[in-house]
């Protein structure tokens, strides 16, 4: 776990850079995340009451709470975002023996109403006709990224960080690292297979990431954004997520479960909320009302 690497106190919350390069298989993108809500926390601390205390305290906690709720007008989801953070610290800080109870409990998370999402806002021909842009420009890694969001569901985050041994395509399996370091094995297609089949061939590169450019050994996820925004004006790599969500349960051939497999739901209920039909089959039913 990428606490695991940091000492309170010891490491200026700015050099996640120096934990990420200690690490081998954690996405650095949460280890960064992470890192800059615990640098948060340390601020506000400071701010508060002058100092950096030098464990966490269960008031703090809560008063903190208060202040991203009602100061900082964070969502519900946001502050439990936050939580997690800390708590995944406080952990590490009984690990090392720098503390000796837990203080951020389950119950201090807010609750979330589970919704369901707006219908899917983009169909087939919508994603077929941005794969097809994609393949007509002569981009191969730009192809290979596209299809591979759209036949996996795969999250920004998790594309940047795929590294070439994660990769079987004989097996055609990607071992991923998700959210909180969860590991799965996501599927491939043979669309995608081939999509990053024709990249490899013209990868130059020793970088250990799969997506890499001239300019630097991996791609961040702002350069995946821009990708999306470069081939089309609606399609972003949010709503290619997803309609594979969408897609696959409205296809009949994934059930649930393993659509969250493929996804990196932890729980089923968030597969659900994308268990609503496409804006245009909402329209159809409408009207044998």
């Amino acid at each position: 776990m990428f606490v695991k690497m940091i000492c309170y106190g010891g490491i200026d919350w700015h050099d996640s850079k120096m934990i990420i390069q200690q690490m081998k298989w954690e996405n650095q993108y949460t280890v960064k995340n992470y890192c800059e809500k615990i640098r948060l926390y340390d601020q506000w601390c400071i701010d508060s009451f002058g100092s950096k205390p030098g464990q966490l305290y269960h008031a703090n906690i809560l008063d903190y709470k208060a202040y991203m709720r009602t100061v900082k007008n964070y969502s519900a989801k946001s502050v439990n975002n936050h939580l997690s953070s800390l708590r995944a610290f406080n952990e590490f800080l009984i690990a090392i023996g720098a503390q000796t109870e837990m203080v951020i409990h389950r119950t201090d998370f807010m609750k979330i109403q589970v919704q369901y999402a707006n219908p899917c806002t983009v169909e087939k021909k919508d994603v077929e006709a941005f794969r097809q842009r994609l393949l007509e420009s002569g981009n191969k890694r730009d192809y290979a990224i596209v299809t591979l969001y759209t036949y996996t569901g795969i999250r920004r985050s998790e594309c940047v960080s795929l590294r070439l041994d994660q990769i079987d395509l004989v097996a055609k399996e990607v071992y991923v690292i998700g959210k909180g370091d969860k590991q799965r094995t996501v599927y491939l297609n043979d669309k995608t297979v081939h999509a990053i089949r024709e990249y490899l061939k013209v990868r130059r590169s020793e970088s250990p990431y799969l997506f890499v450019s001239r300019q630097a050994e991996q791609l961040s996820p702002s350069r995946i954004n821009q990708i999306f925004n470069q081939y089309s004006d609606v399609i972003t790599p949010k709503m290619l997520r997803h309609y594979f969500c969408s897609n696959a349960l409205d296809s009949g051939e994934y059930k649930i479960h393993e659509v969250a497999n493929q996804a990196g739901h932890s729980n089923v209920q968030t597969t659900l909320i994308y268990s609503n039909p496409s804006a245009r089959a909402m329209k159809e039913k409408a009207n044998k009302l």
